[in-house]
C-alpha cells in the first residue's frame, strides 16, 4: 500500500501544474499587444501510477508538467509568407508606377499635350506670315519648350532609376541583416532544446523574422530534427533550420548563413543605352550568381528590379556567324557578326543598345564589347561588335560560331528602359520627319549663312557633338537649318563614325544617337529664327510656306508619321495607356493580396493569438484548480496533525 504521505505528494503534483498554469497564463496576458508573439499553453500528463500490490491495483501519483510549447499552425505560416512576397512586389509597383503617371500627365501649363498644341498653333502662325520674324521665334520656342520637357522627363526617369536602384541596394542590405539574425537565433534555440527546454520566445522572434524576410523577398522555411552521429537512432532535441530564397537558393543553414552582394556595373558593363551609370548585380559573396532576373523570384526585390530594369521582354539576341581579327585604335582585336531576327532591333529608332560598350553572353560565356554598328548585308540583318578581349573570360574562337548572342536579359515588364525606349522612338521618328521637311528648304533670300558648317557635325566649345542637317548651310542656296540636333557630352562615340545623312535617314546605326536626354534645337536657329526653311524654292516669294504646311501636316497625318499606329500628338495617349493599365493592375494585385494577408493573418491570430477573455476565463480555471489543490493539502495537514499529534500508541 502506499505510504501515508503520498496523497500529500499528489496534491502538490496538482498544486505546481496548476502554478505553471497560471503563469503562463500571466504570460500571455502581459503579451497581449507583442507583435508575433504566440500564446502559450501548458503540456501536463498524468504521473505513471504507483503499483500497490492491494485488491485497487494501482494508485493515481497525480500530474506532471511535461512542456510549455507555443499554439502555432505552420500551414497558416506558409500562407502567410506565401501571400507576402506578392504583396511586397505590387506594393513597390503600386507606388512607382502612380509616380509615373505623376511624370507623363499633363497639368496644362508645361505637359506633352499643352506644349504639343502650343507648337501647332505657332506653327499655323507661320504658315499664315512666312516672312515675320516673331512668328517664326514664337515657333522655334515652342519646339524649345518640347524638348526641354523630353530632357526634363529624361533626367526624372533617370533619378528614379536610381532610387530604385539604392532601394535594392537596401533591400540586399535587409536581407543580409536578416539572414544574420536567423543564424544567431538558429545557434541559440539550439542551444536551450538540446538541454530539454523549448525556447518559446526566440522561435517566436523566428518566425517574425521571416515575416518580415517573407515581404522583400520569396522564401521557403524546412525543418529537421538532428540525430546523434553515434546513435543514429537518438534525437538530440535540437534541429536544422534551412531558409531558402529566390527559388530555393539557400539563404540560412542552421547557424552558418551567406551573404549577398552588391556590384556596381561599370561604364562598359552597361546593357541599355538610357540606364544610369552603376546600376547594382547581385551576387553571392562566394561569387555564384544570384538570379535577379529569375522568374522564381518574388517580393520587394522582383517589384523592384522589373521597376529599373522591365523592358517589356525586348533585349538583344541573335546567332553569332562570323569572327575575325581587327585593328581598333591602334590594337588588334576580334570582330564578331551577329545576325537577328527581331524586328525591333532592326529599328534603329527602337534600339536602346548601350553606347558605351557592355558585356554579352556567348553560349554560357561572358564577354565584352567596346562598339558595334548594325547594317543589311545580302538581305540580313546584322550587328557587328568590336570585342575587348583583355576584359573577356576568354579570346572568342570558332568554337563560338552558330551560339545564341545575349545581351541583358528579358524582364516582362514595362519598367524605367521601356518608357525611355518609347520615347526615343517617337523623338527619334518625329525628328527624322521634321528635319526632312525643314532641312536643304530656302529661307529668307537677305539672310546670309555662316561660311563654314560642317554636314557631319561640329565639336562645340562647350564639348558637346551638334549634328547637323545632311546639306547643313548651302552657301550657294541658301538652304534652311535643321529644326533638331543631338547632342552628346564628350563628342561622338570611339571608333564610330557617324555621318548626318545616317543621323537622318537612319541608316546604320546613326539616328540611334538622338535620345529625349539629348535633343535640342539648333543653335543657328535659337539665334536667327529666319534660318527657319520655310519656302520650299529659292524663287517663291517669302511668304510662301509650304514647308510649314507640311510641317503641319505631319502632326495630324499617321501616312507621313506614325507611332504604335497612332498620330504625333497621339503620344502621350499611348504612353499614358501603358501606366494607367500597369498602375491599375498593380494597384488591383496590391489591395488583392493585402485583403488576403489580413485574412490569413486573422486565421492565424485566431490560433496563435492572445484573446484576452480567453485568458480571463483560463485564469478563473487555473486559480479554481490552484485553489482546490491548496484545499486538498489543508485536509491532508489535518489528517496528518491528527494522525501524529493527537493518536495514543
Amino acid at each position: 500500500m502506499p505510504s501515508q504521505f503520498f496523497g500529500l505528494h499528489v496534491a502538490g503534483s496538482g498544486l505546481r501544474s496548476a502554478n505553471a498554469a497560471l503563469n503562463t497564463t500571466a504570460n500571455n496576458i502581459a503579451n497581449t499587444q507583442t507583435v508575433g508573439y504566440s500564446r502559450q499553453r501548458v503540456v501536463q500528463e498524468a504521473n505513471d501510477p504507483l503499483r500497490t500490490f492491494a485488491a485497487y491495483g494501482c494508485a493515481g501519483a497525480g500530474a506532471n508538467v511535461i512542456a510549455i510549447e507555443r499554439v502555432r499552425s505552420h500551414f497558416y505560416d506558409v500562407k502567410f509568407w506565401n501571400n507576402q512576397s506578392r504583396l511586397g512586389k505590387y506594393e513597390v509597383q503600386q507606388y512607382y508606377m502612380r509616380t509615373l503617371e505623376d511624370y507623363f500627365i499633363d497639368d496644362n501649363l508645361s505637359g506633352f499635350n499643352t506644349l504639343f498644341n502650343r507648337m501647332s498653333a505657332a506653327l499655323q502662325e507661320v504658315m499664315n506670315n512666312a516672312s515675320s520674324t516673331p512668328t517664326k521665334t514664337n515657333f522655334i520656342s515652342s519646339m524649345k519648350a518640347m524638348t526641354d520637357y523630353f530632357n526634363n522627363m529624361y533626367g526624372n526617369l533617370q533619378e528614379m532609376q536610381n532610387d530604385l536602384n539604392l532601394e535594392i541596394k537596401q533591400t540586399v542590405d535587409e536581407i543580409n541583416a536578416i539572414a544574420e539574425k536567423l543564424s544567431i537565433l538558429n545557434k541559440q534555440i539550439n542551444v536551450i532544446e538540446m538541454g530539454g527546454a523549448v525556447a518559446n520566445e526566440l522561435r517566436d522572434q523566428r518566425e517574425k523574422l521571416i515575416d518580415n524576410l517573407s515581404l522583400l523577398v520569396d522564401v521557403k522555411v524546412d525543418e529537421y530534427p538532428i540525430f546523434d552521429v553515434n546513435d543514429p537512432t537518438r534525437l538530440t532535441g535540437g534541429t536544422m533550420y534551412i531558409v531558402t530564397i529566390n527559388g530555393g537558393q539557400v539563404l540560412t543553414n542552421g547557424g552558418d548563413f551567406n551573404q549577398l552582394t552588391c556590384t556596381a556595373r561599370r561604364t562598359f558593363e552597361k546593357q541599355n543605352q538610357t540606364d544610369i551609370d552603376g546600376l547594382f548585380d547581385i551576387r553571392w559573396a562566394n561569387g555564384n550568381d544570384f538570379g535577379l532576373q529569375s522568374a522564381s523570384m518574388s517580393g520587394k526585390l522582383r517589384g523592384l528590379v522589373e521597376m529599373r530594369d522591365g523592358n517589356n521582354g525586348f533585349h538583344f539576341n541573335g546567332k553569332l556567324r562570323d569572327i575575325e581579327p581587327v585593328v581598333y585604335n591602334g590594337e588588334w582585336t576580334s570582330s564578331i557578326t551577329v545576325a537577328v531576327t527581331d524586328v525591333n532591333l532592326m529599328d534603329m529608332k527602337l534600339a536602346n543598345l548601350s553606347d558605351t560598350g557592355g558585356r554579352m553572353n556567348i553560349g554560357g560565356k561572358i564577354y565584352y564589347f567596346q562598339d558595334w554598328k548594325y547594317e543589311v548585308v545580302d538581305g540580313v540583318a546584322q550587328y557587328t561588335f568590336i570585342m575587348d578581349n583583355e576584359k573577356s573570360d576568354e579570346i572568342i574562337n570558332a568554337s563560338r560560331l552558330g551560339n545564341d548572342v545575349t545581351i541583358g536579359r528579358a524582364v516582362n515588364y514595362q519598367g524605367v528602359p521601356y518608357y525611355m525606349t518609347q520615347m526615343n522612338a517617337w523623338l527619334r521618328g518625329f525628328a527624322e520627319k521634321i528635319n526632312e521637311i525643314f532641312s536643304g528648304e530656302y529661307t529668307l533670300s537677305d539672310i546670309q549663312p555662316p561660311d563654314t558648317m560642317p554636314a557631319d557635325g561640329v565639336l562645340g566649345e562647350d564639348g558637346r557633338y551638334y549634328i547637323f542637317s545632311p546639306k547643313g548651310f548651302d552657301i550657294n542656296g541658301d538652304a534652311g537649318a535643321i529644326l533638331f540636333s543631338g547632342i552628346i557630352n564628350g563628342g561622338a562615340r570611339a571608333g564610330q563614325q557617324y555621318t548626318a545623312t545616317e543621323l537622318l535617314a537612319g541608316y546604320g546605326s546613326g539616328l540611334y544617337v538622338l535620345t529625349a536626354g539629348n535633343i535640342a534645337i539648333n543653335e543657328e536657329l535659337m539665334r536667327n529664327a529666319d534660318r527657319l526653311g520655310a519656302k520650299s524654292e529659292s524663287s517663291a516669294g517669302n511668304e510662301q510656306s509650304e514647308q510649314a504646311k507640311k510641317a503641319y501636316q505631319l502632326l495630324n497625318s499617321k501616312e507621313m508619321f506614325s507611332f504604335r499606329n497612332g498620330t504625333a500628338k497621339d503620344f502621350l495617349e499611348m504612353l499614358l495607356g501603358d501606366v494607367a493599365l500597369n498602375a491599375s493592375n498593380a494597384n488591383t494585385f496590391y489591395n488583392t493580396f493585402r485583403g488576403m494577408a489580413n485574412a490569413i493573418d486573422n486565421q492565424r491570430n485566431s490560433i496563435s493569438g492572445v484573446d484576452e477573455d480567453e485568458e480571463a476565463m483560463n485564469l478563473v480555471k487555473f486559480q479554481n484548480a490552484y485553489n482546490l489543490s491548496s484545499r486538498m493539502i489543508q485536509a491532508l495537514t489535518e489528517i496528518y496533525n491528527r494522525l501524529i499529534l493527537q493518536t495514543g500508541v
